[in-house]
């Protein structure tokens, strides 16, 4: 029996942020819609195993971190115990929650949410399940993957998705990777107990962040507890079933013939992430091109090198955060389906704000330092620095930093970029980011009269 065909406005291949966005947004405007996913759950990789379930237990790190804290403001706490599987249980029924909305919100926008993976028939036929589906509009956005490496007994280690299947917290664990999700992992397994070691191929984590952010960060992971094996190659793992710590992660360090090993009941892979393309059969549709990581190339607008084919979110690697694929998913909708005002909509991928939920919080928007000295010349670049101690911290004998930057270009002092880290900095940054957008200068920021006793009000009296 030939697969039966059905005929659409639009295609979405692709139930995460951005395919969901660009769904609803298409179908307010009254399109035929298809909404395709093959995992049996909508929200993505943020909301089942990324953004949202990792908030999650970001909040429970930072709970733990405040009873510690409540003795130096004379508040005593009973028992410190902490139970993983009652706070995953109980992370888990949210995530569920959520799945559960985002399917109510797509039916009662009238999107047909079809459960099956897809595949191209050609650049404007789909199939799926026992189905064929048409369209003369196809949007790929079916995200990313974490990379495990080709090591000998990487099996034995889990990704970032494997977190999140944990039942119990492991005592001992190897993350390897230094960018934000190694480090964010880091942190949250150390605040809840667990003894952590971050193996980073260089002297440095966060090396796609200013160095303020990375610098100051791995000081207080240091001083948190967390142990750094810098310079460090990975070359596998060897099992002992049996073992308390079973998992024996074995690494050289740069410049050193000898082989160093250690053992863990947990090693996380945190080294990367690649697109979700190998189902599509994208070799039906000739003309799609993917570039050296295998993402899908689009324009600014978009479009792939085939008309009526669309590639956002993850799978076109292009600030690959949650907030960047609903917006340009939004903005194709608009263009495609809402009329001629919205002809020339498209994202601007210009000073996109970004924040990372390590143990103390960072923030982003804009060129690092680095970046903003090669764009306008050093001799156009002026940097304002801060650092100080939060006044949370004023009656605990540590002393966590905040630290923050401001880089200005030109005469006019234009802020080109701001990167904050310390205690709240994740909250601050979205207004900055607003000014940020609208092209502020040193001296708006000057203007704004602060507001006293915060962290944020350092970002406009710096001197």
């Amino acid at each position: 029996m030939p697969p039966v065909s059905r005929l659409f406005d639009f295609i979405v291949i692709g139930g995460g942020s951005g395919g969901l966005a660009c769904a609803r947004r298409a179908a307010s405007y009254g399109a035929k819609v298809a909404l395709i996913e093959g995992s049996g759950r909508l929200g993505g990789t943020c909301v089942n195993v990324g953004c949202v379930p990792k908030k999650v237990m970001f909040n429970g790190a930072s709970i733990m971190e405040a009873i510690e804290d409540a003795k130096h403001y004379g508040i005593s706490v009973g028992s410190r115990s902490f139970d993983w599987g009652a706070l995953k249980t109980a992370r888990d029924a949210y995530v569920k929650r959520l799945n559960g909305i985002y399917e109510t919100n797509v039916a009662k926008d009238n999107v047909e949410y079809v459960d099956g993976m897809a595949s191209f028939v050609s650049s404007t036929e789909v199939k799926v399940n026992d189905a064929v589906l048409k369209a003369n509009h196809i949007l790929i956005a079916t995200g990313g993957h974490p990379v495990i490496p080709k090591v000998e007994g990487a099996e034995h280690g889990i990704d970032s998705d494997g977190f999140f299947e944990l039942e119990k917290q492991p005592k001992r664990v190897a993350v390897v990777g230094s960018g934000y999700i190694g480090i964010e992992i880091a942190g949250i397994f150390k605040a809840l107990g667990s003894d952590v070691t971050v193996f980073t191929r260089t002297p440095h984590i966060l090396r796609h962040h200013d160095s303020i952010i990375g610098e100051t960060m791995m000081g207080e992971m240091e001083r948190m507890g967390i142990r750094f094996e810098h310079n460090s190659s990975v070359r596998g793992i060897t099992k002992h079933d049996g073992a308390e710590f079973p998992l024996e992660l074995r690494w050289a360090t740069s410049g050193s013939d000898s082989q160093l090993s250690e053992r863990y009941d947990c090693v996380l892979w945190a080294v990367g992430r690649a697109p979700n393309t190998a189902p599509l059969n994208l070799a039906a549709v000739p003309g799609i091109q993917l570039n050296k990581t295998g993402h899908i190339v689009a324009d600014e607008y978009q479009n792939t090198h085939v008309p009526g084919v669309y590639s956002l979110g993850d799978v076109f690697g292009k600030s690959e955060l949650t907030p960047v694929a609903i917006a340009a998913g939004r903005r194709l909708a608009d263009r495609l389906f809402g009329g001629p005002q919205f002809a020339d909509s498209k994202l601007d991928y210009v000073n996109i704000p970004t924040v990372i939920f390590g143990h103390p919080t960072a923030g982003t928007a804009g060129l690092t330092e680095e970046q903003a000295r090669e764009a306008h010349g050093s001799e156009n670049i002026k940097v304002y620095k801060t650092r100080f101690t939060n006044m949370y911290n004023a009656l605990t004998p540590y002393k966590p930093p905040t630290a923050m930057k401001l880089v200005v270009a030109g005469p006019e002092e234009k802020v080109v970029g701001l990167h904050i880290i310390g205690r709240g900095c994740d909250e601050i940054l979205q207004g900055f980011g607003v000014a940020i957008k609208m092209g502020a200068t040193k001296r708006d920021f000057d203007n704004c009269v602060a507001i006293h006793p915060t962290s944020a009000e350092e970002i406009v009296t710096m001197r």
